[in-house]
Parts: structure tokens; C-alpha cells; sequence
């Protein structure tokens, strides 16, 4: 068995962070902004979850969106936290349901009803090709495909092109595509 020593934290060590080629713009290739699933693990949530619960830790984990798996991880959807706050919820405990009975199922967006952009396709990509795309969308997600393996390789998460740009976008309020278009194209508000 390996023993491990411990070490004094000297005055002079510093903080490590990741190396940055250079600043992010928007220029910069589309993949600075893309979360890939073959480094990262994707949210989930499991078919037929509370719908409250999930709103609970998205909102806990600072996430937006989370994909929707059955029970054998295949994937079967999306539920974002606009979704979950939306006027359907209101709808039906109007009906009569309480919160607490509201599944996720009742939420999602079922992945026949998705887009997605293609790996290669991003992969050639600049931050600006991608905020054009989806400028009209208004959206704050867009899965990735890798089509030829048939995986939804990634996502690209508008809150993250804002933080990676340093926009001055409200990110729970404004940090759609279309908000996010308007601030790099109109920074004046013109």
C-alpha cells in the first residue's frame, strides 16, 4: 500500500487555473463554448421524477436544463427550469393536482420534438456562426450530435457563452440566443 506524505502550503504557492490561450471572443471556435459529454458527465434525470424535486436541485446546481433518461440511461428528453415554472405547471394544479404529484414527463420536451447541431459541424464553427444560428431560436440550450456514433455528444448552454465571453447579460433573465445576439451585435441597446 502507497503512503502518502503531507506537505506544508508555503506563502508563496498560488491557486491553479487553467490555462488560457488567449480571450475567449466571439470569434473564437465554437467548441470554447461546447460542454462535451466525453469529458463531462451529462445532467440527468430519470423519467418519472418529481417535477419539484428536479426543479429543487437545478435550481440548488445553478442548471438550467437537464436531459431525461429511462430507467436503462437512454435518452428520452429534456426538462428545463422554464419548463418547470411555466404556466402548465399552473394549469394543472388548477386541475387539481398538487405539486408534489407533477412528474417530469408532464414537462419534457421529448427528444422527437429536439434540434441539435451536428459535432462536425461545431467543430468547425465560430462562437458568432453558433449565436447567429440560434438568434431566432430563443432558446438557452442546443444539444450537439455525433452523428455517426449516434450520441448526443454534448451541449451548448447560452450562460455559458456569456460567462466565457464576459457579456453583460442577466443570465437568469436575458441569456437567451437572442439576448445574447442583441448584446454582442447591440451593445448600446440600439
Amino acid at each position: 500500500m502507497m503512503k502518502l506524505d503531507f506537505f506544508d502550503i508555503e506563502a508563496t504557492d498560488d491557486i491553479a487555473k487553467p490555462e488560457t490561450v488567449g480571450s475567449i471572443t466571439k470569434d473564437s471556435s465554437a467548441l470554447e463554448v461546447f460542454t462535451d459529454f466525453n469529458v463531462y458527465m451529462p445532467l440527468m434525470l430519470e423519467e418519472g421524477s418529481c417535477a419539484v424535486e428536479a426543479e429543487k436541485q437545478m435550481q440548488k446546481a445553478h442548471v438550467r436544463l437537464k436531459l431525461v433518461v429511462d430507467k436503462d440511461e437512454n435518452f428520452v428528453g429534456v426538462v428545463s427550469l422554464d419548463n418547470l415554472n411555466n404556466q402548465e405547471v399552473i394549469k394543472r394544479l388548477s386541475k387539481g393536482y398538487s405539486r408534489e404529484e407533477l412528474s417530469i414527463d408532464e414537462f419534457m420536451i421529448p427528444k422527437e420534438q429536439l434540434k441539435a447541431f451536428d459535432y462536425d459541424q461545431i467543430a468547425c464553427a465560430t462562437i458568432t456562426n453558433v449565436i447567429e444560428a440560434l438568434k431566432e431560436n430563443g432558446q438557452q440550450h442546443c444539444l450537439v450530435l455525433d452523428r455517426n456514433a449516434h450520441k448526443i455528444r454534448g451541449i451548448i448552454s447560452a450562460s455559458d457563452i456569456v460567462r466565457k465571453l464576459k457579456l453583460p447579460v442577466n443570465i437568469m433573465t436575458d441569456a437567451s440566443f437572442l439576448g445574447i445576439f442583441n448584446t454582442v451585435y447591440h451593445p448600446d441597446g440600439v
